[in-house]
């Protein structure tokens, strides 16, 4: 039977099915990712663009209206330099289709060929031999046949040809490619998209979209990457809405930032994407355009390392409130999942996308007060998901789950791969004394211990940890809901400084209370004294906001009680900060 016309429906699961197709397809991209970095995510990327279309978009009768739901979605939540490119094609697509009921053969040749404009203007300096070139190469087969073929499944069945062959030629376009031995795993994907499509226009089931996959591939056993290719450490994305928003603005101040630069969208909604080395100095500019509804930052290095370079065989997963010197994170290749934090409608992500002295400058004149809010679900688990495919096994050393839901969200994410051995450590901790734990279990994967025995051990690790935070005043506390001003007042009146420590289930509680910061730091040392004589002191550290003088009292004080220096001293991670406010100290110990 031929298929004269595209009907809303019709189409929406069209999609549907090239995503499919894709999301199948993931490792197998993420494998041949080296272009324009190897950070081995492509697949990741374009399977949650994906996704997030299948969740969002909505059929109409209308061929127009569905496309503009796609698009919106695909806008919304497209992720990495593939996803940006497809999804802003779509968005030309939407805008080129005509409002008819039913969408043509021809309306629809001439459409895609325009829609290419739309991606590629998107792109700051487009390379040729990439996504980008397989679908100009693939719409202009289609225009060339508008006429021709008035069956779509024909049409679709012949310009995937093209397609094809356009991939094959990725590899001899791109030195890195060739060199590699691979196709650009962008076009790959959207060949992968097109294939879906096909298969449901000539068979589809609409109930099931269940498809074969055609031609699949076998990942290479070894793909050549070096990681002198990634030149910058940070794959930032974000989603800035607004009315009328200066897109060329918003584009020359992002391709200023960095590399591979990418916006898409429209004057309500823009899609950005860059590699950079500074993110946090991009994203304050990024602030002033619009709401930043949605943000994203991944570390380049980290994935290369995973897929190309591991050190281990079990991968080391934290959240940004665990404090360990960024030396150690790296020598022990730790992915670190940022917390959101959010001055009103500026969105952030803690350590990343503001640094230390810029949130604490908001922290002083914004009128709003810091809030936080834990990753989204779908960063862990596409986090997750990409480790299980590069490391034997995970270990996840977690925020306290009294203070936050992070360790629930990587047990999610474990249960959403059963194929996958996931283990998550509940610190019953934040910042520093999170960071002593998680740091005896990365030397315990660097002696190359077993899985099992490491989380065995850590249970006992956390409760051999104490915490203990000398407060300067409660009026960031205050302001954050945290205390009431009732008692805010009090405490303030009465010069009260509490020392704030963890129960046993993690929660917070008051370990005692001074009417001077020197009363505070006595008692301290004392708790410290006390520490030290119940048992063997394996290390210690010291975290603080904006008070290194006191910092170094603290250091000293303790090097003469326990007789070794800190592990580490440096300042609290901004998400801790927010809650505890400027002058904040806070100090950990650990027994053997």
């Amino acid at each position: 039977m031929k298929i004269r016309y595209l009907s809303g429906n019709r189409l929406y699961y069209a999609v549907l099915a090239g995503g499919n197709a894709v999301i199948r397809d993931q490792a197998y991209l993420n494998k041949i990712n080296v272009f324009p970095v190897p950070d081995a995510d492509t697949g990741t990327n374009l399977a949650s663009t994906m996704r997030f279309i299948a969740e969002r978009a909505r059929a109409s009768r209308s061929p127009k209206t569905t496309l503009d739901s796609i698009a919106d979605a695909a806008i919304t939540g497209a992720r990495g330099n593939s996803g940006i490119i497809f999804a802003q094609f779509l968005y030309g697509l939407a805008q080129e289709v005509r409002n008819d009921l039913h969408l043509t053969t021809r309306a629809f040749g001439e459409s895609v060929r325009r829609a290419v404009g739309y991606a590629r203007s998107a792109i700051a300096h487009p390379v040729e031999g990439t996504m980008i070139t397989l679908i100009h190469d693939w719409a202009e087969a289609v225009y060339r046949d508008r006429h021709l073929r008035s069956d779509f499944a024909e049409l679709l069945a012949h310009s995937l040809e093209t397609a094809r062959a356009s991939l094959k030629e990725t590899t001899h376009k791109l030195a890195v490619l060739r060199k590699a031995g691979v196709v650009d795993a962008g076009a790959k994907g959207f060949v992968d998209f097109l294939e879906g499509v096909v298969h449901f226009i000539r068979r589809g089931d609409i109930k099931s979209l269940r498809m074969e996959r055609a031609d699949a591939a076998e990942a290479p056993p070894i793909v050549q990457a070096h990681r002198g290719e990634v030149l910058r450490r940070y794959c930032a994305e974000a989603l800035i809405v607004g009315s009328g928003l200066d897109v060329d603005a918003i584009r020359r101040t992002v391709d200023a930032g960095g590399e591979s630069a990418i916006v898409a969208g429209s004057a309500a909604k823009v899609r950005i994407h860059v590699h950079t080395d500074a993110p946090a100095e991009l994203f304050f500019r990024l602030k002033d355009f619009g709401t930043i509804a949605e943000i994203k930052a991944d570390d380049m290095v980290r994935q290369y390392e995973a897929a190309h370079a591991p050190k281990a065989k079990i991968a080391l997963v934290t959240d940004s409130a665990c404090d360990l010197p960024a030396a150690f994170l790296d020598e022990h290749q730790i992915h670190v999942v940022p917390y959101h934090l959010s001055f009103g409608d500026s969105l952030f992500l803690d350590k990343v996308t503001i640094a230390p002295d810029q949130f604490y400058e908001l922290l002083q004149t914004s009128r709003h007060h810091p809030q936080s809010a834990q990753p989204s679900p779908a960063a862990v688990r596409n986090l997750m998901s990409f480790l299980a495919g590069h490391y034997e096994s995970i270990i996840a050393v977690t925020i306290s789950s009294g203070l936050s839901g992070m360790a629930g969200l990587c047990r999610l994410a474990a249960d959403a791969l059963p194929g996958a051995k996931i283990s998550v450590i509940d610190s019953r901790h934040l910042s520093l004394s999170e960071g002593l734990i998680l740091k005896r279990v990365a030397e315990a994967v660097r002696s190359g211990r077993p899985h099992d025995e490491i989380v065995r051990d850590a249970r006992g690790w956390v409760a051999k940890t104490k915490l203990f935070v000398d407060i300067a005043t409660l009026k960031y506390m205050v302001r954050g809901g945290r205390v009431s001003p009732l008692k805010g007042l009090v405490a303030g009146l009465l010069n009260l400084k509490p020392i704030v420590s963890l129960d046993a289930e993690g929660k917070a509680a008051i370990e005692g209370k001074s009417f001077s910061r020197r009363a505070n730091l006595k008692k301290i040392l004392g708790h410290v004294r006390a520490f030290a004589d119940t048992g063997k002191v394996r290390g210690y550290a010291i975290v603080h906001a904006r008070n290194p003088e006191r910092a170094a009292r603290y250091a000293a004080d303790m090097t003469a009680i326990v007789g070794a220096g800190p592990d580490f001293v440096m300042e609290v991670s901004p998400v801790v900060g927010a809650h505890n406010g400027i002058g904040v100290v806070g100090i950990a110990l650990m027994h053997e």
